[in-house]
């Protein structure tokens, strides 16, 4: 655990003339990422403010409990607040370092929002005191971070706020830095630890204020660069992945116009030394995969042609997927379907853009009490199931009801299932779940 923090020894003598600030870190917005960070660095010894619109999010933690799941998460958060290290409010305070962690959705044709960025930087500018920095992990379009120091700027002209070209870093009154988280669900707090990370300053000096934040308790590397790079870093990152994804998901559809095993194309096509092709699935789901390279096509439309057709052959695949499902309810006409999973993802309570979630919706808005629903990761179906008519079942109660069973997600309480448990049965396993 850390010493005691000097803010002043850190952000230089701008900072001694004032009054110190309530917290060394206040963290904006305690969803996945923000929650997790801002309990891990109260695990470090920092003096942690967790800020979030939600009241019942507030008192969630402040009672020492959390509201989404994740390995660890509780007990950090338990300990944290026990320690008197984290405190939850729906009020920004000062603080040394701010960290801005809210949502980035999709808004109309998939043109990036981030009106929650805004929003958060209006919120913390009041607040900022000479020698503050500001780290926004939001992932966010490019030249976001040159937004937020506008958005200072004219809220705060009492503030010089650093710009690309200073001439004189010393000049700046704060630092600004975008870092972007790169962690996977259900190994989160983990991740954080241990993956590299990249630092993006508005100036080489405003990423060297930020690093003292994360050298504090990133094991990985920490690595320095401008903060348009380091918002492109993480878009690319993940359209990365969705290029390759979508590369087998569309391998998956051509096997079935061919008449191929697709699982078993792929096996064997991977024992090709410089081949790794990927596993297909229902599509692709969670709110980076699935989100971010809309950003990046936003940022360069004609040119993204590549990173655009992934995301369209991925968004299809739930298409796909769902008119197959369909084929199999016209083939047992008085049948009823187990749909199983709706995460995003194995082993987590995770439905932001899954594909499961989506195709499952379909189906019961025009199939009813057919649909029956495997999700051992909630106790309740989201609220747009209400009136359709589909059910939340245990896994034995789907398997005895129903003639049609679809694996959409390969969570591990499904994986035991054997043949004999499924004899009689039509079967659409979409993970190749079932092979492993």
């Amino acid at each position: 655990m850390n010493a005691p923090f000097d803010s002043t020894a850190v952000l230089g003598h701008k900072a001694a003339a004032h009054p110190a600030p309530d917290h060394q870190v206040a963290v904006i917005g305690l969803g996945y990422i923000g929650l997790p960070t801002a309990a891990l660095l109260a695990s470090y010894g920092w003096s942690v403010c967790g800020v979030d619109v939600s009241q019942s999010v507030v008192d969630t933690v402040n009672a020492g409990g959390v509201h989404i799941e994740e390995r660890d998460l509780d007990r950090l958060v338990h300990d944290a607040i026990t320690a008197q290290t984290l405190v939850a409010s729906t009020e920004v305070p000062t603080a040394s370092f701010y960290m801005i962690a809210v949502p980035t959705p999709l808004g109309a044709d998939n043109a990036p929002d981030i009106t929650y960025v805004e929003a958060a930087a209006r919120a913390i500018a009041p607040k900022i005191l000479p020698g503050a920095c500001v780290i926004i992990e939001s992932t966010s379009p490019v030249g976001t971070t040159e937004k937020v120091a506008a958005i200072i700027s004219a809220l705060r002209p009492d503030l010089v706020v650093p710009h690309d070209g200073m001439d004189d870093e010393d000049d700046a009154d704060i630092a600004l830095a975008y870092c972007p988280e790169r962690v996977l669900p259900g190994r989160i707090v983990n991740e954080l630890v241990h993956n590299d990370r990249v630092i993006g300053g508005v100036t080489p000096a405003c990423a060297e204020r930020a690093a003292v934040l994360y050298t504090s308790f990133v094991k990985g590397d920490c690595l320095y660069t401008t903060a348009r790079v380091a918002e492109t870093v993480k878009l690319v990152e993940n359209s990365f992945r969705d290029v390759n994804i979508a590369f087998a998901n569309e391998l998956s559809m051509i096997a079935d116009v061919i008449g191929v095993d697709v699982w078993e194309v792929i096996r064997l096509a991977n024992r090709h030394p410089r081949v790794n092709i990927l596993q297909p699935g229902p599509g692709v789901g969670g709110h980076c995969i699935a989100v971010d390279p809309w950003f990046l096509v936003a940022g360069a439309p004609s040119a993204a042609r590549l990173v655009r057709t992934a995301r369209e052959v991925n968004d299809h695949k739930a298409v796909h997927t769902q008119n197959k499902v369909r084929a199999l309810l016209e083939a047992a006409p008085e049948g009823k379907v187990a749909l199983l999973g709706l995460a995003f993802k194995p082993d987590i309570d995770d439905f932001r853009e899954s594909p499961a979630l989506e195709i499952a919706h379909g189906l019961a808005h025009t199939h009813g009490d057919r649909i029956l629903i495997v999700e051992p990761f909630t106790d309740e179906l989201p609220g747009a199931f209400d009136g359709t008519g589909a059910a939340l079942v245990t896994l034995d109660a789907g398997l005895r009801q129903a003639e049609i069973v679809v694996v959409l997600v390969d969570h591990t309480a499904f994986k035991h299932l054997a043949p004999q448990d499924l004899a009689g049965k039509l079967v659409f396993d979409t993970r190749g779940m079932l092979r492993r």
